[in-house]
């Protein structure tokens, strides 16, 4: 007989705020902000501080790497870790096209100013113009040697002067290999290369007048470049035709030039620049914990500005002459405010107010590197008057639904209705249902936590030694006690619930009971824990475990052995050696018989606590394994490890049931639900999945086949991939070719296999009977008597009409000769027909 296990589903993922391989940005109306959540778009209600819409696409495992808006207020392009892009409705928060071109992680996106056309620039140095409309790749242009790293549309209408070779427009795009390209979109070509920096280009923006670039990279100042838009409306014919006559060489006037540099007051190389919609302001944020606001003066301020230096330079007695009456960048840009955030900011956004004299201020919206969102308000001064410049102020900050750093450590209350999470001075007490965060406590450095009996007291371990109890109700530390010289790196409460042990870097187990003491301020009493034995070990502890019936104890050292004692009398029973490195956690069976241990090797050993003979062991992980945890009542247990990876195990069979993949980060931390109907990860992605069982069955044999499957799938595609013959060519086609697209040809193949049969059947038909011999009709092909007794054209048209727009021509490139001649003809007819009506 064989055996069926039942499946394990993600069921959520919550504790992200705001990941930090994206950036942030505000909604039209400035109120909700769209942030990454790893492989999801969560979108906050800033006021609330509340979860009002999250963005998944099922399947996709990838991380959020880019986010856009459109400027028709209801779609937002997400770009992914995979290349791929999706565009997401606000209003039904609901994905309708996949754009699939880019063969590594999308990181630039920028829409057109009427939202009908998308470019996407990607660390496969190529950039992708895309039809938002007919959903489908336009061309790919190739130029750069690096990572893409900003992207910008520049619209000829915008411009005030009657320009417009291209009226297709351009789009400026920088990167990592130190250049600014400025592509012509209607000859899709370069047309310019800014080669100032001399470093990385990291971002850059166009001022709303489109009549200058800011552009900034590792270097300490900002640099500027002005747009001529008269040179760049002239084609290249006419622009050598203008330098001969004035003498120049062909290829010195420039659309482009240098406008100057401006000063910054951070040294940390440049993450975002960004223009404010009014045009007024200048954000930018270098990779520090602050944000710089520039104001963009007019030329009417300026001047009186050059002006006053030249009166001041009289006065001094200085020639005023020497004084430039040019207007230079930093002239026109002055730095306005800074913004102080309390950790590192990964990207910012302004709302989009564009009158800000009637709004007084400027909002600013953040996303942290600690996995927070705040707003700032950043007041404007516009009367000098007033004596005292007012300081940029917090909005709003949402800090509650999530950690600031890794979660090490997670654990179950009995009933397994509440989860506690601890990291580096925070603890959390979630609702599992509602995935909602109740409490939130600070505390040190935990390493371990655990529920006590009543599941209305938290304790926690911590890396300098300290044992510490949190009372939930009140969410107050009740009692702190040095515990131990080293950290606590396990805890484990007793199966008789009446005291705990301990395990430490201080080569000591030491074992307490549960005691009530005399509350001295309120005269209650309280729960207190009373240190009642040591056992001394020859070396570091990691892990100590208690086994079900409270009969052994089983301590890990840092020596790579398991040793086993007696708990009653504490007398060695067995040593369990054979990892090559420690034992970083191990669990007992319900039934008392099986022991497993998790090591820093890669592997998991069973072995039987008998005797202590290994039964198995098992290549379990790429990388170490962190934790190791049976389910109750059966001899199936659960691994995490730092190689991203969940892993489901039968302890009989020494079969690996299921690999549960999601995490984007090492997982650290593992929690069982009692009878195994869920499972909880924590890592160092600063989230906790809820992996749950489901009723589906699942058969090994079948889920071998499927590996190998995806594997020959995955090999498959990068096969396909057409080997890039036009290297040197700049425009190349945008789509590439993916399972979809392959799936796609194949049941284009298939559709015209049949319509040809059925047709080739009746034209024989039709010729016997042309010449007088007897013939039968043909039998219909079932699949078309199915479909409604549809015509061969019929149905070759409904199978292509279901190809998506942007898989289409990929899916035609996969056809064989034959196939194509095939296709040609019902063409001709489905063109007749139409031709007919």
């Amino acid at each position: 007989m064989v055996k069926a296990y039942l499946r394990y589903e993600a069921l959520s993922t919550f504790g992200v705020i705001a990941s930090t391989q994206s950036n942030i940005v505000y909604d039209h109306t400035g109120k909700i902000a769209i942030t990454p959540a790893l492989e999801e778009v969560i979108l906050w209600d800033l006021k609330k501080g509340a979860q009002v819409g999250k963005w998944r696409e099922s399947g996709n495992k990838s991380e959020v790497t880019c986010i856009a808006k459109s400027p028709n207020k209801k779609d937002v392009a997400v770009g992914y870790n995979d290349g791929t892009i999706r565009i997401w409705n606000m209003k039904s928060s609901t994905s309708t096209v996949t754009l699939s071109g880019h063969r590594a992680a999308v990181t630039a996106l920028a829409f057109d100013n009427n939202g009908t056309r998308l470019a996407s620039g990607s660390k496969d140095t190529d950039l992708i113009i895309w039809d938002i409309i007919s959903e489908s790749g336009l061309y790919r242009l190739k130029g750069h040697k690096d990572q893409i790293t900003c992207l910008a549309f520049l619209d000829t209408k915008d411009a005030n002067e009657e320009v417009g070779i291209s009226n297709e427009g351009y789009v400026l795009s920088s990167s990592k290999d130190t250049l600014i390209k400025l592509w012509d979109l209607s000859a899709q070509y370069c047309r310019e290369t800014m080669v100032g920096h001399r470093s990385e280009v990291w971002s850059f923006a166009v001022s709303k007048d489109q009549k200058v670039i800011i552009s900034g990279g590792a270097e300490a100042q900002l640099k500027a470049w002005k747009i001529d838009w008269k040179i760049l409306g002239l084609s290249l014919e006419e622009l050598g035709q203008e330098n001969k006559e004035n003498g120049d060489s062909p290829s010195t006037e420039k659309a482009i030039t240098a406008y100057g540099q401006i000063p910054r007051q951070s040294r940390d190389r440049i993450v975002t620049i960004k223009f404010h919609p009014s045009g007024k302001f200048l954000g930018v944020q270098a990779n520090d914990r602050a944000i710089e606001l520039f104001k963009v003066r007019e030329h009417e301020q300026i001047r009186k500005k050059i002006q006053r230096r030249k009166k001041r330079a009289k006065e001094k007695g200085k020639d005023a002459t020497e004084i430039s009456e040019d207007i230079q960048a930093e002239d026109e840009f002055t730095n306005e405010s800074m913004v102080r955030t309390p950790a590192k900011v990964r990207s910012f956004d302004f709302a989009s107010v564009a009158d800000v004299d009637k709004a007084g201020n400027v909002q600013i919206l953040a996303s942290l590197n600690n996995n927070t969102i705040e707003s700032y308000t950043v007041p404007i001064n516009v009367s000098k008057k007033s004596e005292e410049a007012e300081e940029p102020s917090r909005l709003h900050s949402i800090d509650i639904p999530g950690h600031r750093s890794d979660i090490r450590a997670l654990a179950l209350s009995s009933d397994d209705e509440l989860l506690v999470s601890a990291s580096n001075n925070l603890l959390k007490i979630w609702n599992v249902k509602t995935r909602s965060c109740i409490r939130s406590i600070e505390c040190g450095f935990a390493l371990c936590s655990s529920f006590l009996p009543g599941n209305k007291h938290v304790l926690v371990g911590t890396k300098t030694g300290e044992l510490e109890l949190y009372d939930i109700g009140s969410s107050s530390l009740i009692e702190s006690v040095k515990a131990h010289d080293g950290a606590i790196y396990s805890l484990q409460v007793r199966p008789d619930k009446r005291g705990f042990a301990t395990g430490s870097a201080d080569k000591d187990v030491k074992f307490w009971d549960f005691d009530m003491t005399q509350d001295k301020s309120s005269n209650t009493k309280r729960l207190t824990f009373i240190h009642m034995r040591t056992l001394k070990m020859s070396d570091e502890v990691l892990c100590v475990r208690y086994s079900p019936d409270q009969n052994l104890l089983a301590v890990s050292l840092l020596d790579s052995t398991v040793k086993v004692f007696y708990h009653d009398t504490l007398k060695f029973f067995l040593s369990l050696y054979g990892h090559k490195l420690p034992v970083l956690s191990m669990d007992i069976s319900s039934d008392n018989t099986l022991i497993a241990t998790c090591s820093a090797d890669k592997n998991v050993k069973l072995w039987g606590l008998d005797f202590g003979d290994c039964h198995k062991s098992l290549f379990a992980h790429q990388e170490s394994v962190m934790s190791v945890q049976f389910v109750w009542g059966t001899h199936y247990f659960f691994t995490v490890s730092k190689d991203k990876t969940v892993k489901y195990w039968d302890g009989d069979k020494f079969e690996n049931i299921m690999k549960l993949e999601g995490h984007h980060g090492e997982v650290w931390a593992l929690a069982v639900a009692k009878h195994g109907s869920f499972v909880i990860t924590g890592s160092h992605d600063r989230s906790m999945r809820i992996w749950e069982k489901t009723d589906e069955q699942l058969f090994l044999e079948e889920e071998r086949e499927k590996e190998l499957e995806e594997l020959y799938e995955n090999t498959l595609v990068s096969q396909m991939e057409k080997a890039d013959v036009n290297d040197d060519m700049e425009v190349d086609s945008a789509g590439k070719q993916t399972m979809e697209t392959l799936k796609a040809g194949e049941r284009l193949i298939e559709a015209i296999d049949i319509g040809d049969e059925e047709k080739n059947g009746w034209a024989a038909y039709e010729a016997a009977k042309a010449r007088g011999l007897p013939g039968q009709p043909p039998q219909r092909n079932p699949i078309l008597l199915a479909m409604g007794d549809l015509t061969p054209d019929r149905y070759v048209l409904n199978v292509l009409q279901k190809i998506k727009a942007n898989e289409l021509e990929e899916a035609l490139m996969i056809l064989p000769f034959s196939k194509v001649m095939s296709l040609l003809s019902y063409i001709e007819s489905w063109a007749k027909k139409v031709k007919g009506k």
